[in-house]
């Protein structure tokens, strides 16, 4: 649910498994993957194992499809149940460190988080502390048994915002078969260049950039990605948009809004040049040259309790630094006799 970033779930870790495995777990081919290849499939059913790990137990038998063993390569129907009878381990690498968190929502089965600009979601090269995974494990030492410490989608580093964090096996489940099945409402606010006149859809594949391996690009036989926009306030020369995500590819709304030739405001990887609009005042040329991040905040996650099935819903409020941002855009436009609609709500 990742950024845009949020649903590529991160591979498995390495480390200790636990000692008591687990009853064989058994899940239901969301209607809108059929056709798609029973690996596949599998890792974003189960995307605390590697695709290797989980090729390896379909062959082995340790993976039926409706019963029946079934090749990697197979194509599936919505419906048909997955059952996964191999010995299950729960691995977590990472220590507890006390970070702040800023929590929106908390129950038994779940966690939701108002994730900040600058924090990093998993330990990584370059990153092998400070980052919500650790943060999540000091709050709570249970989550060492979840993979992942129950982080079921990212947001980037730099994207602020809500997040969901799955507390049991079961919860971890049922919230990435949600997000598979595009059944979890995901809304962003983004700050663009450009004064758009209109919202729409954004309908393009994205796949790895062709040379630049850390950026993403739309490429034709990339995976599908759609974000649909819509204006939330317009300036001189930059637009506030409303970003839902129906997949959710990594970088995908930076990716789409740059494809679209408006980038977003501060984006290192995608936004291209700073752009001034002519005449601008000294306080929006200052806060524009300051704002050293992608301005896209995860503000409104939505979707359906894991163990009770009621709807969820939970907002971020928008960080000081993009509030700030957004008041020298309109004090801009005021100043130059442009009328700058307030946000909607």
């Amino acid at each position: 649910m990742t950024d845009e970033h949020d649903a590529e779930a991160p591979g498995t870790a390495a480390g200790a498994p636990d000692d008591d495995a687990p009853a064989p777990r058994a899940a239901v081919v969301p209607d809108a993957m059929a056709g798609r290849r029973f690996d596949a499939v599998l890792a974003e059913l189960f995307p605390e194992y590697s695709r290797s790990r989980l090729a390896a137990w379909v062959k082995s038998g340790d993976v039926l499809l409706d019963g029946a063993g079934v090749r990697p390569r197979d194509p599936v129907r919505g419906g048909q149940e997955v059952l996964l009878t191999a010995t299950l381990e729960t691995q977590v690498t990472a220590g507890p460190e006390d970070i702040p968190l800023s929590v929106l929502y908390e129950d038994s089965e779940v966690l939701v988080i108002d994730k900040p600009a600058g924090l990093v979601v998993h330990p990584g090269a370059g990153n092998p502390t400070g980052t919500l995974v650790n943060a999540l494990l000091f709050r709570d030492p249970a989550l060492a048994s979840v993979p992942r410490a129950g982080v079921v989608h990212r947001l980037d580093k730099d994207t602020s915002g809500v997040m969901v964090v799955a507390r049991t096996l079961q919860a971890q489940a049922a919230l990435v078969a949600q997000l598979s099945a595009r059944e979890v409402h995901r809304q962003y606010l983004a700050v663009v260049v450009g004064a758009l006149v209109s919202g729409g859809t954004i309908d393009a594949p994205i796949d790895r950039h062709p040379r630049d391996r850390l950026r993403m690009a739309v490429r034709d036989g990339g995976r599908e990605a759609t974000t649909h926009y819509r204006l939330r306030q317009r300036f001189r020369a930059h637009t506030a948009l409303e970003c839902r995500l129906e997949t959710g590819r990594t970088h995908q709304i930076r990716v789409h809004m740059a494809h679209l030739k408006h980038p977003i405001v501060g984006d290192p990887l995608y936004g291209g040049p700073l752009r001034l609009p002519r005449g601008a005042s000294e306080g929006l040329v200052a806060a524009l040259r300051g704002f050293r991040r992608q301005a896209l905040h995860a503000q409104v996650l939505e979707f359906a309790h894991p163990a009770s099935g009621d709807p969820v819903r939970c907002e971020a409020p928008l960080p000081d630094d993009l509030q700030a941002l957004l008041g020298a855009l309109a004090a801009d436009a005021a100043e130059h006799g442009v009328t700058a609609p307030g946000p909607r709500q």
